[in-house]
């Protein structure tokens, strides 16, 4: 699914491509034989955190009793799923080389040996003190205007997700390698890069989108206007190919420049809509994949080229990746039905109101087959967005896809888990337990 960096390690396009296709067909055949399969009701909706285990504290003994059999019935359809991902995926879940594997269940609290590891953000900022400085450094402009609006969104204020991950899996690598504990200028750099091309995607986005507001604070397009934020963002993506060209190797370039076609793809992706379901779900995780996942999939996979010569680790950087960033936008999209603005720092429904079908949209539909017509027209006539946001909240939409997340962290903590174990190790996989229980 989506891009794999050009080079001869890389796997070709269509490759992918035919992944993300058959990854969502089998997850739809699959959900849809567990719903045929099992007297689901509303009292016992889902196994996940914030519901079926707070039932059965205040229910009765039989609701109590009804949640227990969903639970082993989802389990039991959970294994029915790797099983269809297994063959579908063969080299995905293929067996490791690697002596260092820890065994794992889904996301982790604590290290083998019972000691708990460091919070991952702080873990990764010893290498990324002077991230803002620097990347207003490379964005050194003499037009006062251009400067302030280039350097608008680099406030420091973020949490760096994307930075931080590509740092982790620097050292993760390096000491998988060579027990080096030394992250690279070269791999400190592709930090900066990441962060200056989600922050480009960011400024265009945000004016093919109208969007108003961002990180709470209003967007460059709405201060500056339309044109000139469009400037601003090319600005910002000239700046970061420029950093990028001074690491001077060609696989790497190769790798990071795959990102910026995944954007532009993924964009307009999500201009389009397809009528068959089965179609529509992997056109979903397709654009996910190329709007979202692709930049963090291609970072890691850049630093693990820099520091380690194996295309094994290589592959195992890309996967972690492209697993969690699915993830992320996956409970993106959920939050855009369950947070206040407030803690989004944008307005939620954002999604409908643009006329796009995300994860919760898509599986209430199965539930509520007239939203179908309103997938189609894009949630344009009076009322469909009030209406389809009243689905998917009747709905299991919002579980569905929450658990469709874990999915994928349980596939990303399986692929980090190849390597030797380190403290950078251990917090990406808590990084993935993050990714699944952050609120904005």
């Amino acid at each position: 699914m989506g891009g794999g960096a050009a080079g001869p390690e890389a796997e070709p396009q269509p490759c992918r491509d035919f992944q993300t296709r058959t990854m969502a067909s089998c997850w739809w055949r699959w959900r849809w034989r567990w719903r045929r399969g099992c007297s689901w009701r509303p009292a016992a909706r889902s196994p996940g955190p914030n519901s079926a285990g707070r039932a059965a504290l205040s229910a009765p003994r039989a609701a109590a009793a009804a949640a227990t059999v969903y639970v082993a019935r989802a389990q039991m359809s959970c294994c029915n799923l790797m099983k269809s991902l297994t063959s579908a995926f063969p080299n995905m879940y293929r067996g490791s080389r690697f002596h260092h594997v820890t065994p794992v269940a889904c996301c982790y609290s604590k290290t083998q040996s019972g000691e708990k590891y460091s919070d991952p953000f702080k873990l990764g900022w010893r290498d990324l003190k002077g991230l803002y400085e620097d990347i207003r450094k490379e964005l050194f402009i003499s037009t006062a205007e251009l400067k302030e609006m280039s350097e608008y969104y680099f406030d420091g204020k973020g949490k760096a997700f994307r930075p931080i991950i590509v740092v982790l899996m620097a050292r993760a690598c390096n000491i998988h390698h060579n027990n080096s504990r030394n992250v690279q200028a070269s791999q400190r750099a592709i930090a900066l890069i990441a962060e200056m091309i989600h922050t480009a995607s960011l400024v265009h986005d945000d004016v093919i989108d109208d969007a108003s507001s961002r990180r709470g604070k209003h967007t460059v397009n709405k201060i500056w206007g339309e044109k000139k934020a469009v400037l601003a963002g090319d600005l910002i993506l000239s700046a970061a190919s420029i950093a990028l060209a001074r690491i001077g190797n060609t696989t790497v370039i190769s790798i990071l420049t795959q990102v910026i076609e995944d954007l532009v793809r993924g964009e307009f992706l999500q201009l389009g809509s397809k009528e068959n379901e089965n179609e529509r779900f992997a056109h979903y995780l397709e654009k996910t994949f190329k709007k979202t996942a692709s930049l963090i999939a291609n970072s890691c996979k850049a630093v693990s080229v820099l520091g380690c010569p194996d295309p094994v680790v290589h592959e195992i950087a890309y996967q972690y990746g492209k697993n969690v960033g699915i993830a992320f936008q996956l409970i993106d999209d959920v939050l855009d039905f369950t947070s206040c603005s407030d803690q989004m720092g944008k307005p939620t429904s954002a999604d409908l109101k643009l006329g796009l079908a995300t994860g919760p949209v898509l599986f209430a539909c199965q539930q509520f087959p007239e939203m179908n017509a309103m997938i189609m027209r894009r949630f344009s006539s009076p009322g469909d967005v009030d209406r389809a946001r009243q689905y998917v909240l009747q709905s299991d939409g919002v579980q569905q896809t929450t658990y469709l997340a874990q999915r994928y962290c349980h596939e990303a903590v399986r692929e980090i888990s190849k390597l030797r174990p380190s403290p950078e190790r251990e917090a990406l996989i808590q990084l993935s337990e993050i990714v699944l229980t952050r609120d904005k």
